[in-house]
């Protein structure tokens, strides 16, 4: 199975930008939490060993990962809030979390890779949308992982003050435990009112 390389990055530094940000979401599935965004350049001489999409690694090599970017990397993470989501819808609030994210970074790109097949409404910034760029791409790979740990991390917090959903393990996605607790324990201020599960909950007859 083919890993992520540095081949679309070169591509834009041939064009004359040198500063290229991968940037990827995490959270769009979840009932609740904030969806939470990264953004990361890279140094090409300096790239970790082993990036890959956050998905196909265990949470011990992310963590690795993330703590050799810390040191090697410009990275920015950034939320849009639950009342965000709501308000807008989850596609719009990812990218409202997209364009924080690299607002974010210590120095400003010139050019972003953005995962998915659309660019962010409101991003000036030169851009190309990467379908799965998490499986393409060092830059998102590296950005998939600071998004996953960061939103683990808001998740595990909110599961001391909100027991019971278990969302220090299901971050928030649709479990039959988080499930279960939805109908048994109600509905807190973290979850997304404008999911049909949480909505069901809140006006069934």
């Amino acid at each position: 199975m083919s890993k992520p390389d540095y081949t679309i990055e070169q591509e834009a530094h041939a064009q004359g930008y040198l500063r290229v940000a991968g940037v990827d979401e995490v959270g769009r599935g979840p009932l609740a939490g904030p969806v939470t965004a990264a953004a990361v350049v890279l140094d090409p001489a300096q790239i970790p060993v082993g990036l890959n999409d956050s998905k196909k690694l265990t949470a011990k090599k992310r963590q690795a990962l993330l703590e050799q970017l810390l040191e090697r990397a410009d990275i920015s993470v950034a939320h849009a809030t639950v009342e965000e989501i709501d308000q807008h819808n989850i596609l719009r609030a990812s990218h409202i979390a997209m364009v924080r994210a690299l607002e974010g970074l210590k120095v400003p790109p010139d050019f972003a890779l953005i995962d998915g097949n659309m660019i962010p409404r409101g991003l000036s910034l030169p851009s190309r949308a990467v379908v799965k760029g998490d499986a393409l791409s060092l830059s998102i790979a590296a950005a998939s992982i600071a998004a996953k740990i960061r939103r683990d991390q808001v998740m595990w917090d909110l599961a001391q003050q909100f027991p019971g959903y278990g969302w220090e393990t299901n971050a928030g996605y649709p479990t039959k435990a988080h499930t279960d607790a939805l109908r048994n324990l109600g509905v807190t201020p973290h979850h997304r009112r404008s999911f049909k599960p949480v909505h069901n909950i809140l006006y069934q007859e």
